[in-house]
């Protein structure tokens, strides 16, 4: 069985990677070979998907399946708006079993008029373009699966971490580190909303099990399905088992979403991921998962994920990058906040 992954290194495809090769597949990735991560047993094809004229592309493509028709399964990681995936079909339409689009669980209904999330939530982001164009790729690639029969699945991943990074709400654009750090220096960290929102995190392991058995699944063609934990917690519990684990005293501070949505003065994108993800209680129900991958449950529970996680990062220095911009924003807006409050204290 062969699979094409277009990226295939970062969070999600990189646990992908490993479990196919381990489980038998032959893994093929396409990408532009500047993350230098070992994955033994995949065979690197080297090509910028984004630049290179589509007919090149596809004559590497053919010359890699050899006397092989087709790829078993294509998987695009790395497909943002709709231009990315109306190249996709066409190099992949006829030469792939399975096209599987990896969209994102924040492209449903925003506000939620239910908290409990399905595959039939509509699919509404007014606040995240990013989201948005997500819903307008899902919808070429759903009219190509009606018009031609380009068999197409689509999964929708929601918050998934992995030993990279800490589950975060509120972080800079280095990573979840300089949030440990600010922890370990007796320092408060900003919570958004009043922590108690309901949230579902997924260890990048247990979303690989389950998207594995959707490759090559003939019942998953045609649908769209998300993939997540069934475990709910609030912020709080999040940062709190942050804090337990590095020992350290929790010293949170809570601010409204939109209060930092208007103090991140366009450095951070905190409309769309916390008004338009983030801030939004969400309880997925994963009947259809489970109903396509019988007997899949996720595995790692959210403490022992973030603690394994917290464990490799304070083992490897180069996970330590620290973010001097987002630790002065945090103590800009945390001032801000206590002058306010100070106001009405006096």
């Amino acid at each position: 069985m062969k699979a094409l992954f277009i990226g295939g290194t970062g969070t999600i495809s990189s646990a992908i990677t490993r479990l196919g090769v381990e489980l038998g597949w032959e893994v093929f990735h396409l990408n532009r070979g500047n993350r230098k991560d070992d994955f033994k047993g995949v065979t690197q094809i080297q090509c910028d998907i984004r630049t290179e004229e589509e007919a090149v592309i596809r004559a590497k493509l053919e010359k890699t399946l050899g006397k092989d028709k087709y790829f078993d399964v294509v998987a695009d990681f790395i497909a943002f708006v709709p231009d990315h995936v109306k190249k996709d079909f066409n190099i992949f339409n006829g030469l792939c079993r399975q096209f599987i689009f990896i969209s994102t669980a924040s492209a449903y209904q925003k506000p939620l008029s239910s908290c409990v999330v399905m595959e039939s939530t509509p699919l509404a982001n007014p606040y995240w373009r990013y989201s948005r164009d997500k819903i307008a790729c899902e919808e070429y690639l759903l009219e190509r699966y009606r018009e031609s029969a380009f068999p197409i699945t689509i999964v929708r991943p929601s918050h998934t971490y992995d030993e990279r990074n800490v589950p975060l709400g509120v972080h800079g654009k280095k990573g979840s580190w300089q949030v440990l750090k600010r922890m370990t220096e007796g320092k408060p960290v900003i919570i958004h909303g009043d922590g108690t929102s309901l949230w579902t995190i997924t260890h990048n392991s247990d979303f690989a099990c389950a998207f594995l058995r959707l490759m090559g699944n003939i019942h998953a063609i045609g649908e769209a399905v998300h993939i997540t934990s069934d475990e709910s917690v609030t912020w709080n519990q999040i940062y709190r088992v942050i804090a337990d684990t590095l020992n350290v005293e929790l010293k949170a501070v809570h601010i409204a979403s939109d209060f930092l949505d208007e103090c991140s003065g366009g450095i951070y994108d905190l409309k769309g991921s916390l008004t338009g993800d983030k801030a939004n209680s969400v309880i997925f129900d994963n009947t259809k998962l489970k109903r396509l991958v019988p007997g899949f449950s996720a595995k790692v529970r959210m403490d022992e994920g973030i603690r394994m996680t917290i464990r490799n990062i304070l083992s490897n220095r180069e996970l330590q990058q620290e973010d001097a911009e987002f630790d002065e924003w945090c103590d800009k807006v945390i001032a801000a906040i206590s002058a306010v409050k100070n106001t009405f204290r006096q």
